[in-house]
């Protein structure tokens, strides 16, 4: 009887695998590329930025209702927030609510309103001094009385609709861990895409 040895098949050339190896093969590749996803992903997603949506009337003129936006959440880790940045935090009355706001009075301030105005006292101005929010704002009228002394992890926050915000004016400061993060990037509508920086205060 003749025996026959199986030769090598040529370099370069595979031979067939069975139809449950391939599906073997794919199934594990796509668990390897799920998990490079994931670890990608997540720390962005819940370390560096969030995505939110507007809801309500409280920011208008500068945000409209579902506007979606890119919160940034890194930036907190290195730097405070500074007056005039739009911030996201938890509604100290209900933390399951998130508020969009700008941030109007520093740690160690103290903020007046009066009159239809915001005024600012601090080392700079012990006399205070009437907030200029006309980068932002056109002829706003700041409705209400109150004067807050900010404790060193306390910032005083306003809608930009005074109007219709339920803000620091009638809950008080916010604390800096409630803080989720700044307000990045507005993503949608496509017609008002913008990245957001700070006004720049000289206070």
């Amino acid at each position: 009887m003749a025996l026959f040895k199986r030769s090598k098949p040529p370099e370069g050339v595979n031979l067939p695998q069975s139809s449950s190896r391939l599906a073997l093969k794919f199934f594990l590749e796509l668990v390897q590329v799920v998990a490079i996803s994931l670890a990608i992903i997540i720390p962005v997603r819940y370390f560096l930025v969030q995505p939110f949506y507007v809801k309500g009337a409280s920011m208008e003129p500068n945000f409209f209702d579902h506007e979606y936006l890119i919160i940034d959440e890194l930036s907190l880790r290195f730097s405070k927030p500074q007056r005039g940045e739009i911030i996201v935090f938890h509604y100290p009355n209900d933390p399951k609510n998130y508020f969009i706001k700008r941030v109007v009075g520093l740690p160690g301030e103290t903020v007046e309103v009066a009159d239809g105005q915001v005024k600012i006292y601090n080392d700079k101005y012990p006399n205070g001094i009437v907030l200029d929010e006309q980068g932002y704002l056109d002829d706003v009228y700041t409705a209400q009385t109150r004067r807050e002394t900010l404790k060193a992890n306390e910032y005083f926050v306003l809608g930009d609709n005074r109007a219709a915000s339920l803000d620091s004016r009638y809950f008080g400061p916010i604390s800096e861990k409630v803080i989720v993060g700044k307000v990045w990037v507005r993503g949608w509508p496509l017609d008002r895409w913008k990245v957001f920086a700070s006004p720049g205060y000289n206070l």
